[in-house]
């Protein structure tokens, strides 16, 4: 048989989708499980552009009549006018970028070091990293604000980004991917020359996208939603960050349920943009590591 042949009967085969009631129950999930995902989005989106009065209307109509662009600026200027919301949406930003940032650089290096070097005491220092995954947050936060405060690093980004520049689970997360990296490549690299800094910089570095682009996606999650140390260690106005902003927007008195949709809608871009950045890494991920497993 010809390879022409063979090739036109491989797309024919892959062309068959084989029906089964498996498979139904599979997509008909799948699709309630987007529509419970989109939902809140989309009313989110909608609700944004209308008045009060339109948004506790029941049944709810999703298509704003009249359109009310004016929630946007009025989340902008905020209920008392003081514009801060800019502010502090960049004072996010910031943290959560350099918090991505060093806990990507930082988390790539250990985790390179735990996977691929032998040394004494390696296993044990790699349990105690993962022993204190389980200490939580709210025991430690109060020594940590102490630390600040003994710092006077209270009201400034270092105070805010300082307490999670290394992140436990990047650095298992980090390591367990790099176990699976292979070791010849490494050797190769050593017999040309390049000293260890060089390998880790011009080959595991680049070749590790899928769980760099995730570990930062989580990180700058994790710190665009934290409301709890800034809580403690910011005071001025003008360092909150976009949580902060919103739980004052919400409890103030005046409040309009618009704006504050408006407020949300604003708050999301960054991480959607984030994540349509980075999803062609980390999409791919999963059959990168099991094509290394096999």
């Amino acid at each position: 048989m010809s390879d022409n042949v063979i090739i036109k009967q491989k797309k024919l085969s892959l062309g068959r989708v084989e029906f089964s009631w498996a498979n139904v129950a599979a997509w008909i999930g799948l699709a309630v499980m987007l529509v419970f995902t989109v939902m809140p989005l989309a009313f989110m989106l909608t609700a944004s552009f209308m008045q009060k009065n339109q948004i506790l209307r029941m049944p709810y109509s999703w298509i704003p009549k009249p359109f009310y662009p004016s929630n946007y600026l009025q989340a902008l200027r905020g209920n008392d006018g003081s514009w801060v919301f800019p502010r502090n949406m960049f004072n996010s930003l910031v943290v959560s970028l350099v918090t991505a940032f060093t806990t990507v650089c930082f988390a790539s290096i250990t985790g390179y070091g735990l996977a691929k070097f032998r040394f004494k005491g390696r296993d044990l220092f790699f349990m105690m990293i993962m022993a204190t995954m389980m200490i939580p947050f709210e025991a430690i936060m109060i020594p940590l604000y102490m630390v600040a405060r003994g710092l006077h690093i209270q009201n400034t980004y270092i105070g805010m980004i300082l307490p999670f520049m290394v992140s436990a689970f990047g650095i298992f997360q980090m390591r367990q991917y790099l176990t699976t990296f292979p070791a010849e490549y490494l050797d190769a690299a050593r017999v040309d020359g390049l000293g260890e800094f060089g390998i880790f910089r011009r080959i595991v570095f680049p070749n590790c996208k899928p769980v760099i682009a995730t570990l930062a996606i989580l990180s700058f999650r994790s710190q665009w939603d934290n409301l709890l140390w800034p809580l403690l260690v910011v005071q001025s106005e003008k360092m909150k960050t976009i949580p902060l902003y919103i739980s004052k927007f919400s409890e103030e008195k005046m409040t309009d349920e618009g704006a504050m949709m408006a407020v949300a809608a604003i708050a999301s871009i960054p991480m959607i943009v984030l994540f349509f950045s980075l999803s062609k890494y980390f999409i791919g991920g999963s059959s990168v590591y099991e094509s290394r497993k096999g």
